[in-house]
């Protein structure tokens, strides 16, 4: 995915990609790949594939949440920065926190957040299961991209969301995760409140978005 299919097919979620949205991703590419040859943070270098895979990929959280009526995200799992990063660049209103359990990756992402000049971002150095130690903050979406079975996942992050706040799981195969999570659903007072499925663009690869929200 060159730039301009980047632009095009964020049209299609719609999002508008400013030339300041262009510079800051410019610079997180650049500033990603030098950092990848210090510490592993993914095997996806080449710049259209970072852009489809990670950078257009995390967007796609748009299609299940509107970041507009969002205030407080938890992303879970980050890594290299993703989703958490991306959507704070083009929803700069967003108060992030971006939780990671490997210090290395934590200092990183606090050097990111220099460098494109991003604020109201904490970056939090522990695992899902001992963060609450760390925190008691709700969040209005608390989201994962990849990071572990969802029914681990949803017993790891239910202590997080607000009243009205949804568990948003960023997935590839996911048919046999939402059979295992029905218990787990039912013993937090949860359901599945959407699901959508598409296709990475250019390469057809299959991913799933699933909204979790409480039984009120």
């Amino acid at each position: 995915m060159n730039k301009e299919q980047f632009i095009n097919e964020l049209k299609q979620l719609k999002i508008i990609c400013t030339e300041e949205n262009l510079e800051k991703l410019n610079l997180f590419y650049l500033f990603l790949i030098k950092w990848n040859k210090k510490i592993n943070l993914t095997t996806i270098i080449e710049e259209e594939s970072v852009y489809l895979k990670h950078f257009y990929d995390s967007l796609t959280a748009t299609k299940i949440v509107d970041f507009n009526n969002v205030e407080f995200v938890l992303d879970v799992g980050t890594g290299a920065g993703f989703p958490g990063i991306i959507l704070k660049i083009f929803y700069p209103h967003l108060k992030l926190t971006l939780v990671d359990s490997l210090l290395k990756r934590v200092n990183y992402l606090k050097l990111v957040i220099e460098e494109l000049s991003l604020s109201d971002i904490n970056v939090i150095h522990s695992r899902i299961e001992d963060l609450n130690k760390v925190t008691k903050t709700k969040y209005d979406i608390v989201i994962s991209r990849a990071l572990a079975k969802m029914p681990i996942l949803i017993m790891w992050l239910t202590p997080y969301i607000s009243k009205t706040g949804k568990i948003i799981c960023m997935k590839a195969n996911v048919e046999e995760e939402l059979k295992q999570s029905q218990d787990v659903l039912v013993a937090n007072h949860l359901k599945i409140s959407n699901i959508m499925s598409f296709h990475l663009p250019y390469e057809e690869s299959i991913r799933n978005l699933i909204e979790i929200s409480k039984i009120n």
